[in-house]
This record gives C-alpha cells, structure tokens and sequence, in this order.
C-alpha cells in the first residue's frame, strides 16, 4: 500500500500548468529585445471525466448514457470506460489494476462497504462541501447517507436503491393459466406446481455463482426477516448459521431447482430476464435492474410482465445501492468531479436515471405519484423503519469482499452439486464463518 501512495504522490508531483509556467517564462527571457512579450494564450481545454463502472446491459447502458447527457450540459465530458461482468466483479478487477498501476480513472462505480476499504486507503475525494450544499443528510434516506459516509466524510455520491427480493412474472402465462401473482410461499409453490406439470419452467435461473447466491439471500430473507439476515451476512454469527432457519433456507434452494429448466444452464443475467420476456419461464426472482432491461426491451410493467416482493418478504427490502465515487489524485479534475456528485442527487437527474435502471431515487423527498407500480413499491418499502431493511451480500451491502466470495462459493458448490446434502452445506458455512472471525480477529 506504501508502494500504491508513493506512485499517487508522484503522479500528484506532476503540474502542467506549472510546466508551461516556466516554458512561457524562458520564452520571455529569450526574446527580452522585443518587448512586450506576451505568452501565447492556451487553447481552452473542456473539462472530462473518465468513468469506469460495469453498467453494460441494454437498460444500463442508457441509463449510463443519461447521465452523460446530463453532464455534457454542465459542459464536462463523460470518458466511458464500461467493464462487462454482472454484478461488478470485472470491473473490480479492472479498477484494482489500474490502481496499482498508477492510472486510476477520475470516477468510479464502488459499491457497499467496498466504499469503505477505498476510503480508509485515502484514495477517494471527500466531496462534503457537495453534500452540505445539497443538504443530502437530511434529503437522502438515513441507510443511503450512512451508505456513502467513512469517518464522518462524504466519499461517495449515491443514484439509485434496487430491491433484490423482487419477483417477476409472465402476465400472459399466468392469464393462460388462471393463476394470481403469488404473494406468500404456499401461493407461489401451488404456482409453481401447475406450471411444472404443464411443461413450463416456473422460475427462470442461471447457476452462476452470484445469481444462485442472490436467490439465496431472498430465501434467507424468507425464512428469517432482516434481523436474521444481517445476523448471517453482516455479523456473521455463529448462532445464525447454526440456526434451523438456514438450513430450511438450504433445503428449499434444493427443492427449486426442480422449478427451473433442466439442466440449469450457466447464463448472464441479461439471457435469464430474456427467458421471462419470451415465456420461456414464467417467474423470476432478481433485482429490480431485470424490470430496467424488460421495459428497454419494449414490455410495459402492468401489461406484459408484473412485479411484487419475493413470497414471503412483502414488508422487506433487500437492498444495493449505485454509488459513484471520485479518485484523488490529479486535483485539476476536483471541480468537474464535485459537479458530476452534486448534479447525481438532483430531482430531474433521480428522476430520470432510476426510471431507465429500474431503480428508486435515494431521495426522501421523491414523488411515489411519478413511479410505477414496481418502484412505488420498492420506494414506500424502504422508506419504513431501517428494522425492515437488509443489506444484499451479493452486491456488497453486507461485508467486505472475501467474505462475501467464500460465503458465495459455498452455496454456488451446494447449489451445482446435489451430493451435497444440506446439513453438509450448513457445516461447511459454519466453519467458514469461524474462519472469517480468526481473520477478523487478526486484522
């Protein structure tokens, strides 16, 4: 890390606008027989900002395309710098590179605690005179600003709140088959059972690991609220995995399989939300970014496909937050910087941004009238007491990076593998829980 600050603080030692100082100055010198001597003014430079962050689907990237648009009337250039990879996990490894290669871009996509471990490295521009003069602790949710905030500074600008336990549904199916939008687990077994007996995959799945891990974290959601959700995935308590609500969390991952296609083939999120759009399957439980990709291919919400909390979490919200954040370095960059934080949180930006993803603006003060029925939803769940609210583990919100990739490994390898039984799957958390603690401990 010594080695990553010294390259920074050389690449800081390094001021144009003094070098061509001293060039102007030596020209004057050399030419002192024909006074007056003028420097040659510079041409203006527009101000642009390059934008690393992994928003690459259809819906994504016009959502990413708004924010540029927004920009380019604040008259900086949006650099765009995609990264393919569902839930970020090129993108990370895209960004650790460049870090320690001395070429961090002036904006990037960082999410949950991940927030953190970049702003105690130092490596992350506070922009609290930006938060102060939008008067974000009081306009955004108390868990958003809490989110974006390392030691009592503002490091990272929020857009938008997915809700990950959400269910999608094919309306046409289920007008097809007389079935209603399921809403607690019986109703969505009983639906699920009529769709599998008449040759259609209930639930369209990808077993890749985060996505497996995703569906999950909802049924952990189910079996035990958000206090026994965080008691797993935040605390990472050994009461909680040794709970039997895990392992009927366990047990009922291993029943759903027998909902999905055979075999459940490895696919990106974007081809799953595409079995749900063809009727290829008939319900879905992903974030509210599938709703962004469904509406930007041409299906209306309320028409061709329906949405509702995941059976049996309809008070919850299991959330992740889009988060940008502004690398120190080159401090010429600052101003263009704290205009792209501080254009992020207004109304029209919110608005329009969380519309395309599918998101909910991080503003309290938002207009539920102006949603749809899926992001009312989502918005009037997360406004409730922080008690009814649960930080994803696959997106980041709950711990910090190797402990969410040892937890997702385990219930990727239960998942692919049915030899494993669920008391198994159970033990195996247990103990890599108890590894977490000794490394915790160490650190």
């Amino acid at each position: 890390m010594t080695a990553l600050r010294a390259s920074l603080a050389s690449r800081l030692s390094y001021q144009p606008h003094r070098t061509m100082a001293l060039v102007g100055a030596a020209a004057c010198l050399l030419c002192l027989s024909c006074l007056p001597c003028r420097a040659a003014p510079l041409p203006p430079q527009a101000a642009s900002l390059q934008v690393l962050h992994w928003w690459t689907s259809a819906s994504e990237r016009k959502a990413a395309n708004a924010l540029a648009s927004r920009l380019a009337d604040e008259n900086v250039a949006w650099k765009d710098a995609a990264i393919p990879g569902g839930a970020g996990l090129g993108a990370g490894k895209v960004l650790r590179g460049r870090v320690l290669a001395g070429d961090a871009p002036e904006v990037t996509q960082i999410i949950g605690t991940s927030i953190a471990e970049w702003a105690e490295m130092g490596l992350l521009l506070e922009i609290d005179g930006v938060a102060a003069t939008g008067n974000w602790g009081n306009v955004l949710f108390p868990a958003v600003y809490k989110l974006v905030r390392h030691r009592q500074h503002v490091v990272a600008a929020p857009l938008g709140i997915h809700r990950v336990n959400t269910l999608f549904y094919n309306r046409k199916l289920f007008a097809r088959f007389k079935l209603a939008p399921p809403r607690t687990w019986a109703e969505f077994e009983r639906a699920a059972q009529r769709f599998k007996e008449a040759g259609v995959p209930a639930l369209a799945q990808s077993r890749e690991a985060w996505q497996v891990a995703a569906l999950f974290e909802n049924l952990a959601l189910v079996e035990g609220g958000p206090a026994f959700h965080r008691d797993l995935f935040v605390r990472q308590s050994q009461q909680a995995v040794a709970d039997n609500r895990l392992l009927a969390a366990l047990e009922r991952l291993r029943a759903m399989k027998a909902w999905m296609s055979h075999p459940v083939e490895e696919l990106p999120w974007t081809e799953v939300v595409q079995q749900l759009a063809k009727g290829e399957a008939a319900m879905l439980v992903m974030g509210d970014w599938a709703k962004g990709e469904l509406v930007a291919g041409g299906m209306a919400v309320d028409e061709a496909f329906g949405c509702g909390a995941m059976p049996g979490t309809g008070k919850y919200h299991l959330y992740s937050v889009d988060t940008l954040t502004m690398f120190a370095g080159d401090y010429s960059h600052m101003p263009a910087q704290e205009k792209l934080a501080r254009l992020m949180v207004t109304p029209p930006v919110q608005a329009e941004y969380n519309a395309i993803k599918g998101s909910v603006p991080v503003r309290r003060d938002a207009d539920p009238a102006r949603m749809d029925s899926c992001a009312r939803a989502s918005w009037s769940a997360f406004s409730q007491d922080a008690a009814m609210l649960a930080p994803s583990l696959v997106h980041r919100m709950a711990t910090d990076e190797a402990s969410k990739d040892a937890i997702i490994a385990e219930i990727h390898r239960y998942f692919v593998d049915d030899a494993v039984t669920p008391q198994e799957a159970q033990r195996r958390l247990s103990g890599i829980f108890r590894a977490l603690h000794g490394k915790n401990a160490k650190n």
